[in-house]
């Protein structure tokens, strides 16, 4: 099934709680069809930073909630350090569903990276996200969700350290006043060489204090 999109089944509701029941019955692209269930946002309606990554990992599929594997305790670990606590940060990603491969064992599920028209269908979701929470700083996590919504072109390593704002031709009006930085994914780090881990690390620490420091005084 090609990635129709997922407009039509986007209420018109900006209710988090009703977007978050919703968005269950999405089947905007084919993701649905082998992930546990979409995971949906999480953290307060009406937050003043939102942070988007790319996509709930096998943790995040079992649990319904996003950021709850290792990459997020990174993040905790990372939002800690940046004196940002988690409790008052909304956290959500570009992709609702977990798209994954199966290893040759059959036994462990192994993160893929969505595609540009995956992404791209999928949009809708975060759109009403970012209507419903209204968040005056949006942190992109990764270049999946940089790309989401900043385009497919868009480099991170050319902008973190940057107040970027959202594209008028894409994204809602009443969200297009969102200052908007990006940074790596917190899996990016774990990812990444072991000795190079720290300074990955302290990098990701240094972008979060810098967006915290975008918030409304």
């Amino acid at each position: 099934m090609p990635a129709a999109g997922a407009a039509e089944f986007v209420p018109e509701t900006r209710e988090v709680a009703a977007l978050a029941a919703a968005v269950q019955a999405c089947r905007g692209c084919s993701l649905y069809q082998n992930a546990s269930r979409a995971v949906f946002g999480s953290g307060p309606t009406r937050a003043e930073m939102m942070l988007v990554g790319e996509q709930p990992g096998d943790r995040e599929d079992l649990a319904g909630e996003p950021f709850v594997g290792p990459a997020g305790r990174l993040l905790d670990r990372a939002l800690h350090e940046a004196g940002l606590p988690r409790a008052p940060v909304y956290l959500t990603n570009a992709v609702k569903h977990f798209k994954f491969v199966r290893s040759e064992s059959g036994q462990r599920r192994i993160h893929k990276t969505p595609s540009r028209l995956e992404v791209v269908a999928c949009r809708p979701w975060l759109f009403a996200e970012l209507e419903a929470v209204k968040p005056s700083v949006v942190v992109l996590l990764g270049a999946t969700a940089a790309k989401s919504l900043l385009g497919n072109e868009f480099r991170i390593t050319a902008h973190r350290g940057e107040v970027l704002q959202l594209p008028s031709d894409t994204v809602p009006e009443t969200v297009r006043e969102a200052k908007v930085t990006v940074t790596v994914h917190p899996s990016a780090v774990l990812r990444g060489p072991a000795e190079a881990r720290e300074e990955s690390f302290r990098s990701l620490v240094a972008d979060l204090r810098f967006a915290g420091g975008l918030r409304p005084a």
